[in-house]
């Protein structure tokens, strides 16, 4: 480990080197190169670093405690000798954890697609719900949300809504949303006072660069129509909103939530581009898994991953059987205890594939 360690400090000293030569400044994708491979182990090489330190001044303790010392002085070395000894075990974890193989696609954007499943018009209002709950987590965060498309219902709900998220890390952390919401609460609608059950679904796509995506023009079909608002009427007599079909693979992306044609293929593009890249990256999971199951689940978003329970204020996590009585709290963007405990569950299972 510590060998493995050092070649990525004297990686990260080379690149310091480059980062500064004229020619690699003046090379715009060599320099965005450079710069996110030395971001990607930055944290890495501090923690070794400290490493380093904690180990020097450890061996300079125990050396101490083998020369002649008043009663006094040898129990604050031996309790200078204890600290020191757990620092290097906290460091030498933390050490562990970083040299874990990383999803290439954590430090970047994401886009949100929300639909309300099983249940109708409440499926619908759980889907608004949710999407206020990722809005005013990714805030929190200080990422900025941006809807790209949303098909109302009207009445605070939504059968469909797909936003971005911008912001670094962004896929780090919502990816552990992937999968089917359930709620479980009386709708305003029913004079009984009867629970019903309702889901809907979210996909978490990584957005993809234009280098990882290669996607030609004459692959697209464009059709452009007019915005249409809730219940399909005309809102907009242009033909401002835009359907992009990629011929080869049959994805389809629409958009109408700008005034502007442009503006609307622009973001249409992002999302087609992010489908399509996430369709290529399942299909070679899937090959990937016919050889060895994840054990992190198979990620299908058919999976039922959480349930809201609004009668006992109660959300649980299913994969990792984590409840929470915090559900108010929880629907106002406070994420932080779910998903710090899933990523801490990723990492346990990566260290025991690792070992």
């Amino acid at each position: 480990m510590l060998d493995r360690l050092q070649t990525i400090e004297n990686r990260y000293e080379k690149l310091n080197e480059l980062l500064s030569d004229p020619d690699v400044i003046s090379d715009t994708n060599k320099l965005r190169e450079y710069s996110k491979e030395q971001s990607g182990i930055e944290e890495t090489v501090h923690v070794y670093r400290e490493y380093k330190e904690v180990l020097e001044q450890l061996k300079d303790a125990k050396a101490m405690l083998e020369e002649k010392l008043d009663a006094e002085m040898r129990e604050m070395v031996k309790e200078e000798v204890s600290e020191l000894s757990e620092q290097e075990e906290k460091l030498s974890e933390r050490m562990r954890i970083l040299l874990l193989p990383k999803d290439p696609n954590d430090d970047k954007n994401v886009i949100v697609e929300i639909r309300g499943a099983a249940g109708g018009d409440e499926a619908a209002l759980f889907a608004g719900d949710l999407f206020r709950m990722y809005s005013r987590y990714a805030e929190s965060q200080g990422w900025k949300p941006e809807v790209i498309e949303a098909n109302s219902t009207g009445i605070g709900g939504y059968k469909e809504i797909i936003f971005m998220i911008n912001g670094n890390g962004a896929y780090s952390k919502m990816k552990f949303e992937n999968g089917a919401h359930r709620v479980q609460r009386v709708p305003e609608t029913e004079s009984g006072g009867r629970i019903h059950t309702s889901t809907a679904t979210v996909a978490v796509l990584p957005e993809a660069e234009e280098v990882e995506v290669d996607i030609h023009d004459k692959d697209i079909r464009v059709d452009t129509f007019a915005s249409s608002g809730p219940g399909g009427q005309s809102v907009n007599t242009t033909m401002s909103a835009v359907r992009l079909t990629h011929i080869p693979t049959g994805v389809v992306v629409s958009c109408q939530d700008e005034k502007s044609q442009i503006k609307n293929k622009e973001k249409a593009m992002k999302v087609l581009r992010a489908r399509i890249y996430d369709k290529f990256q399942r299909e070679a999971q899937a090959e990937y898994d016919q050889n060895r199951k994840s054990a992190v689940g198979t990620g299908d978003r058919s999976e039922r991953i959480r349930t809201y329970n609004f009668p006992q204020n109660r959300v649980t996590d299913h994969r990792i059987g984590l409840t929470i009585q915090k559900l108010d709290q929880i629907l106002t963007g406070k994420l932080d205890e779910f998903i710090d405990a899933l990523i801490l569950d990723d990492q346990a299972k990566k260290m025991e594939q690792a070992e």
